[in-house]
């Protein structure tokens, strides 16, 4: 993992318990992002980019903090072996975190009072993303920003709204209860209006919301990244609601299944409320060559 000194820019790889305490910047890629290699090179003071670092360096300084992480210029993007340890590591490196700071950039709050975070929630790009839901559950505590990097509010005081749009229980927002409590089905029933860019990522940002890893294949498409998401939760858990979803086209003309498994978060809309049911009797899950093999 690698951190951004506040003060002099400084970049410098943290292990384990020589992790000093840091902030980290959850947002939306925009044009111009600063890469790990323009960083490196300290020519990245004109991008637009920059601006977010700066600003994300000036906040973590006011709150006592020396380091901070950043998504855009920590990681190495053009190793693939780096590029996946930190996707698969991202979940923890946010949970980690003293601060997470969520930068609204479409959203202009009015005179200071929060009004733009309750006006813009439902329409702003950040709560539409698939990367900033792990990036709004796993920090203990969010602080979100507007464009201008005004405080407009933080996680738990805005719970209420936040579950309203997102429909993740205040109790996961507030952090009383883990979304490991939560079922295979409602976890992925949060992700189910969420977008990325690659279509693989759909699987990919969801590896720590249930406590998985595995190796990325960008190249191999969004659905089979994501029945490759669901075997690794098949083989951690006896929670039987992963097989409760439709698509909505079944749903509405009474369609036949062409797999047991769903092609996308998408699939899980509506089943939010599924509890979790485990067999009295546990008994192997396996997938074959022919098909799923599992007793329900």
């Amino acid at each position: 993992m690698r951190l951004i000194n506040v003060q002099t820019f400084e970049v410098r790889e943290s292990y384990g318990l020589d992790k000093a305490p840091y902030a980290i910047l959850s947002h939306t890629w925009g044009v111009e992002e600063v890469s790990f290699q323009d960083f490196q090179r300290g020519g990245a003071t004109h991008l637009l980019g920059f601006r977010k670092i700066q600003s994300a360096c000036r906040r973590a300084l006011r709150d006592g903090l020396e380091w901070v992480w950043i998504d855009t210029c920590c990681i190495d993007k053009t190793s693939s072996a780096e590029l996946s340890e930190a996707i698969n590591s991202m979940y923890h490196w946010y949970s980690q975190a003293s601060l997470c700071y969520a930068y609204l950039g479409d959203v202009i709050a009015p005179n200071n009072d929060g009004g733009g975070l309750h006006d813009h929630i439902q329409s702003t790009r950040w709560f539409t993303r698939g990367w900033t839901l792990q990036e709004l559950i796993a920090p203990p505590q969010v602080i979100f920003f507007d464009a201008n990097w005004t405080p407009i509010g933080t996680k738990t005081g805005l719970a209420h709204l936040i579950s309203k749009v997102t429909h993740i229980p205040l109790s996961c927002l507030l952090g009383s209860a883990r979304p490991s409590e939560f079922s295979v089905a409602a976890r992925m029933s949060w992700a189910s209006l969420r977008q990325c860019t690659r279509g693989e990522d759909i699987a990919y940002c969801l590896m720590g919301l249930f406590g998985v890893n595995m190796p990325l294949l960008y190249g191999e498409g969004g659905s089979k990244a994501f029945s490759r998401l669901q075997l690794e939760i098949l083989q951690t858990t006896d929670d039987q609601s992963l097989l409760a979803w439709a698509t909505r086209d079944t749903i509405q003309h009474h369609g036949m299944l062409t797999s047991v498994l769903a092609k996308s978060p998408a699939d899980f809309y509506g089943f939010g409320d599924i509890q979790v049911v485990s067999p009295d009797i546990r008994r192997p899950t396996a997938m074959t060559n022919i098909g799923l093999h599992i007793s329900l």
